[in-house]
């Protein structure tokens, strides 16, 4: 078919502005035009990290977002776009598909740019290694624009349908024309680049490695990026590769111990500490999903709260710690608001956060899905015993344990295939509440949902999303349609 040809514009705005944030977005972008030093790599490479999020507008779109009904919570308009299913007419400031969009290309730039210095200097075996992390870099942001703006891999089916550019090149103009490709050539780019990115990357340090693909992040990725394709042989190999002696059960987020009796004001920052093992790769990014998660009027709300509060397949709910206040409003202590001061005298400055791009929890829940992918059910039922256990207060095994016959039962189902794999997606619903994750489950699995409309007076009426729903597919940023690119039907 015909590829699609636009123009991109790849701005370094984002990474000015960053510029002093911390020791970890310390990079003033003018470098890359004099990368003469194997460490000026190094530094240029903390940009090649998306610096703005995508959790506010994938979590309204997801069935973990409710009406709450006219004057409850704070008007949002890209949280309401964005449960409405519309096009997202905000196309600036935090949380706007427009920005993140902006903010992948701009980590891809990075990561190119970083590329072309090393192919163009002898940096020697460290600057092999920094190609690694770069690669990885590139083909992660590529990886969450084409599961964000274009129809989702379908394995062993057809994917020629419209992917996103996959940019290989600095730009060297404002304006360059490129080729949209299929999400098929977008896969065999991720891939390629993926698996060069995890043969370099090997041996590589750093001083903050836990905001860097390190090798434990970088098989993360690959082990979600072949659950995306449907090798499920090569997501068991990569996240078994994280924890190579088994021992997930320690390394996962202890939410029903530490994590319940730390002190409230400091749960979300631990949540998020670089030194804790769970968290596998971190990032700073300019984001309000602190206040919009939980001040809305769409949101968690009393409905997302009574899920996360109702039994699962072992017999009791899984802890969740969450705050509420009037209104029904209610968010999960994840997010650490933080704020960035430019003007200190005025108190100007923006929102950011800490997000938690891949973790431990998630690596085993994806584990966990591949064996019963490949009919190794005993496995996986492993794998979900252990994601439950350090989730579940007070967990008592003989009480919690999970088996063939509870999850028969609790689904009401005679296929165990069936019944193990509505235990995934359950617990994945509850224990990723406000990651995003939800989103891609929901279009990974072609799941129905539909979401309630409360009208002035108070009449409720409901918007079902089918599976073969064009609106699954977030819209291309108008700026970009503009410049000749078509965009994503509806």
């Amino acid at each position: 078919m015909m590829e699609n040809k636009y123009r991109i514009v790849v701005l370094f705005v984002l990474s000015a502005v960053m510029t002093g944030c911390s020791k970890y977005l310390d990079v003033n972008p003018d470098m890359r035009t004099e990368i003469n030093t194997v460490e000026k790599v190094g530094q240029l490479l903390v940009t090649a990290y998306p610096q703005y999020d995508y959790l506010v507008f994938t979590e309204l779109a997801s069935d973990n977002s409710v009406d709450k009904g006219p004057g409850v919570g704070n008007l949002n308009d890209i949280a309401r776009d964005s449960y409405f299913w519309d096009e997202v007419m905000q196309t600036t400031g935090n949380n706007a598909p427009n920005t993140y969009w902006n903010a992948a290309y701009t980590a891809i730039a990075a990561a190119n740019q970083a590329i072309e210095a090393i192919d163009e200097n002898n940096f020697g075996e460290q600057g092999e290694q920094y190609r690694g992390e770069a690669l990885l870099a590139r083909a992660y942001a590529h990886h969450m624009l084409v599961s964000i703006f274009a129809k989702t891999y379908q394995i062993n089916g057809d994917n020629s349908s419209p992917g996103i550019p996959y940019v290989t090149e600095p730009e060297t103009s404002v304006f360059k024309q490129y080729e949209r490709g299929t999400v098929a050539s977008v896969y065999e780019n991720i891939e390629r680049d993926l698996l060069q990115g995890l043969d370099l990357i090997k041996g590589l340090t750093f001083k903050a490695t836990k905001f860097h693909f390190n090798i434990q992040a970088a098989n993360a990725f690959a082990a979600r990026f072949y659950l995306f394709k449907g090798e499920y042989d090569k997501v068991v190999q990569y996240s078994s590769a994280i924890f190579p002696d088994n021992n997930y059960k320690e390394n996962l987020r202890p939410v029903a111990t530490t994590l319940r009796t730390i002190e409230f004001a400091s749960a979300s920052l631990e949540f998020m500490r670089s030194e804790r093992s769970y968290n596998l790769l971190l990032a700073n990014v300019f984001s309000s999903m602190a206040n919009i998660a939980g001040q809305g009027r769409y949101g968690l709300g009393v409905v997302g709260q009574a899920m996360l509060n109702s039994t699962t397949v072992a017999g009791k709910n899984f802890y969740q710690r969450y705050g509420t206040w009037g209104d029904n409003q209610a968010s999960v202590s994840k997010y650490p608001g933080l704020f960035f001061v430019t003007n200190p005298l005025s108190n100007i400055g923006y929102n950011y956060t800490i997000q938690c791009l891949f973790s431990t929890d998630e690596a085993l829940i994806n584990r966990a899905e591949a064996y019963i992918n490949l009919g190794r059910y005993e496995l996986a039922l492993r794998d979900l015993n252990d994601f439950s256990e350090v989730r579940i207060q007070d967990y008592n095994a003989n009480t919690h344990r999970i088996t063939e016959a509870k999850v028969l039962a609790f689904y009401e189902t005679a296929d165990i295939r069936e019944g193990l794999m509505q235990t995934v997606l359950d617990f994945k619903q509850r224990a990723f509440m406000h990651e995003g994750i939800r989103w891609f489950d929901i279009n990974r699995h072609a799941i129905e949902i539909q979401h309630n409309h409360i009208d002035a007076n108070g009449f409720e009426t409901f918007d079902v999303l089918k599976k073969d729903d064009l609106r699954r597919v977030f819209q291309l940023p108008e700026s970009v349609g503009t410049s000749g690119l078509e965009k994503n039907p509806r």
